[in-house]
């Protein structure tokens, strides 16, 4: 990368963006990696659709009156018989499950002649329904709700590790080298900073479209449209909440990596940022029930990506919750990048020995 000494921070900070952008494009294993999500998240959803489709109707036989009593519903396949006798033995033969023929002494005016055992669904659908009155709404179904959480939680943990984490190893590698002489002589260390973050956010962010366009496209193919519909809105918050979070974890593991100068010293530098990525994933896995613990965990920045998204989907956020819940989340960025920026800027160009915090959060 060559770039002129009087060149602003803005400009050192795209071509520091560029060149990453560049590299990780060209590297075989980002690719393929990017290939393989799209893969899983396009056969999942062929699969959900083909799963949606493989519910069979029950055959039924029923005379033409008794046909004119049964529910207009995909669930039922009706063949029409002149007699009681003709759908016996299509029942006998085993062509339908069940004969339905009038009756005057039953209750709902149909009578149900199986072999061995009525089908469950037909005598569901004919049995007499009371009215029913609830005084709460029905709560809404945990596994839903845990399968939500782990939507969201795997796509920030992942892509955050996938993009943000590798910052880290990239800044020791080139303290450990010595490349980082030769571009803190080239361009400002927070411009260096500044760049990192935003190269692996735009490649971040382009993942996430890829991912969201191939996805549309599978549902759109296998009829399941309406789910766009109904994931839209939290999609685009959590893509929204996705930039500032990364925005914030990656300026966090810039600033661990600096700290250290070789490879093996990074694992407990890390660690923390990890947990703060991961923390999330599982809290809203395993309290993601809990209305007091899931409104808490909107507001706090590091696990507000996962949570706000699930409780729109919901309707369980009022509607200025998500933009209360971004602005802590700037402010917080605001605070953690400069202090991040500090970090790394004091312990960038120290060799040896892990850098202490105080000593890198030195003016």
């Amino acid at each position: 990368m060559n770039a002129p000494s009087s060149v602003s921070t803005p400009q050192a900070a795209w071509l520091v963006a560029e060149r990453d952008i560049v590299s990780r494009l060209r590297s075989k294993a980002f690719l393929i990696s990017t290939l393989i999500l799209v893969l899983i998240a396009v056969g999942g959803i062929i699969w959900m659709g083909i799963a949606g489709n493989m519910t069979s109707a029950t055959p039924v036989a029923a005379t033409p009156e008794s046909a004119q009593m049964l529910p207009d519903t995909e669930e039922l396949e009706v063949t029409e018989v002149t007699d009681r006798a003709a759908g016996e033995q299509l029942v006998r033969d085993g062509d339908v499950d069940a004969l339905v023929l009038p009756s005057a002494d039953s209750p709902t005016g149909v009578e149900v002649v199986a072999l061995e055992e009525a089908p469950e669904g037909l005598v569901t659908m004919l049995a007499v329904q009371p009215q029913v009155t609830l005084l709460d709404d029905a709560a809404v179904p945990f596994f839903l709700r845990y399968m939500l959480g782990i939507v969201f939680g795997v796509l920030f943990m992942g892509i955050t590790l996938t993009f943000a984490m590798p910052i880290s190893t990239a800044v020791v590698e080139e303290k450990q080298t010595r490349v980082v002489e030769i571009l803190i002589s080239t361009v400002s260390a927070r411009a260096l900073l500044a760049g990192k973050v935003i190269g692996n956010l735009i490649l971040a962010l382009g993942q996430i479209l890829v991912l969201a366009a191939a996805s549309i496209a599978a549902l759109a193919f296998t009829g399941q449209s309406d789910v766009v519909t109904d994931f839209g809105a939290p999609v685009a918050w959590f893509a929204l909440f996705f930039a500032l979070g990364f925005l914030l974890l990656s300026a966090m593991f810039a600033a661990a990596g600096s700290m250290v100068s070789r490879q093996e010293d990074i694992s407990p530098t890390v660690m923390p940022v990890m947990y703060l990525v991961m923390l999330p994933y599982f809290l809203v896995i395993v309290l993601g029930d809990n209305p007091l613990v899931m409104t808490i965990m909107s507001y706090v920045p590091f696990s507000a990506p996962v949570a706000m998204p699930v409780r729109l989907f919901f309707d369980e956020a009022a509607w200025w919750e998500p933009l209360a819940s971004l602005g802590i989340m700037v402010v917080t960025c605001v605070a953690v990048i400069a202090l991040g920026a500090r970090i790394y800027e004091n312990s960038l160009l120290k060799m040896g020995a892990r850098v202490k915090l105080g000593e890198a959060l030195k003016k």
